[in-house]
């Protein structure tokens, strides 16, 4: 975990230096208050110590304060709402940051598209969102093929899994939440095609009390494997090993919580991504407005297989992972149809992992126990 530090409250600093009428100060050149090196700005929707999501983005931007002629700036529990607004600007005009990083996926659309028109010189790298033409150039955005994870994760699930019953708690139904059920579910289905998966969605990205429920919820069903995508998965984590199921963590590791429950889990490895981003900024390039990538490329990682991880499971794991390192692979493969009975795929067809298509997901598949609305 990273050291718990305060953070400054940026949005209430430039409140109280506005009532100060510092109006000169902020109008001062943003290169020149950066005193010549790079100033970079980390915004986190949670906090950076959550075992999650939010602790994933700020290992990342501890990687980049090592690096040598930039300054980092972060501010965490930032909402998705003007909140965020007020934090990209006072990294702006406070601090010098001429290039952001606004984490969650909230922040892309309407904020970041707002606010990047009145600041062509900031580049604005946003993590989940879809960039497209037409949209202001300034904006990259940036994320990685972790269905890809969750895919493996579902193949040790399927392989440990005594009720043929693995459980999702999830936050919100978006194209990547979904991605990452359907690939769990699929993974299982690689070991026994009889596997089901229940999710159940909480509604926030963190929200402890519902996540509990939740996660009880699926225990009670008897689903002995769950998974999670929520901003924080201790709580799902603690719950399920404390329930007796097995548990496949999610954005960073988790063994630490339930070492004997701990099967493996999908996580970010942010540090060589915004290592690279920066270093691409300092030597003069520009940073590619879509950028994804995968296993492969170094943007995701698995947590090491616990000790409760059978064999036969270890074995279709290791050779699931070398195919996908290959390239090419896809979790999605025809025939495949929606948990409604729509179809997706025909016999022959797949989508591979860099399909742009599973950037619009908005279904479940088939085998998998709940709605998307």
């Amino acid at each position: 975990m990273l050291p718990t530090s305060p953070i400054l409250n940026r949005r209430r600093l430039l409140t109280g230096t506005a009532a100060l009428g510092a109006a000169a100060t902020l109008g001062l050149p943003r290169m020149a208050r950066a005193q010549g090196g790079l100033t970079v700005g980390f915004i986190y929707v949670g906090p950076r110590d959550d075992f999650g999501y939010n602790q994933a983005h700020a290992e990342g931007a501890a990687a980049v304060k090592a690096m040598a002629g930039v300054t980092v700036v972060e501010e965490e529990n930032v909402a998705e709402t003007v909140d965020v607004v007020q934090s990209m600007e006072s990294m702006i005009n406070l601090d010098g940051a001429t290039l952001l990083f606004p984490t969650s996926f909230g922040y892309f659309n309407p904020h970041v598209l707002e606010l990047a028109p009145k600041y062509p010189d900031v580049r604005f790298q946003h993590a989940a969102g879809l960039w497209t033409e037409g949209m202001p150039t300034n904006i990259g955005s940036y994320f990685g093929y972790i269905g890809m994870g969750q895919y493996l994760n579902g193949i040790v699930a399927g392989h440990m899994s005594q009720t043929k019953k693995i459980g999702f708690v999830a936050a919100k139904p978006i194209p990547q939440v979904l991605l990452n059920i359907n690939s769990f579910l699929l993974g299982a289905r690689a070991v026994d095609p009889s596997i089901t998966c229940q999710v159940i969605f909480t509604g926030e990205w963190s929200l402890a009390v519902k996540e509990a429920e939740a996660t009880n919820a699926l225990a009670d069903a008897g689903c002995d494997v769950i998974t999670c995508h929520v901003d924080g998965p201790k709580v799902v984590m603690e719950t399920a090993a404390g329930r007796g199921a097995f548990i496949c963590g999610y954005h960073a590791d988790q063994t630490s919580l339930a070492p004997d429950k701990y099967l493996t889990g999908a996580e970010w490895n942010w540090a060589g991504v915004y290592t690279g981003m920066v270093q691409t900024v300092l030597d003069g390039g520009t940073i590619g407005n879509f950028v994804r990538g995968g296993l492969a490329d170094g943007f995701i990682k698995m947590s090491p297989l616990g000790s409760a991880v059978s064999d036969a499971a270890r074995a279709q794991f290791e050779a699931t992972k070398a195919e996908i390192m290959a390239g090419g692979f896809a979790a999605l493969k025809g025939p495949l149809a929606t948990n409604t009975g729509t179809p997706i795929l025909g016999a022959g067809e797949a989508l591979v992992e860099t399909d742009i298509a599973l950037e619009s997901m908005d279904y479940l598949v088939e085998g998998v126990i709940g709605s998307t609305s």
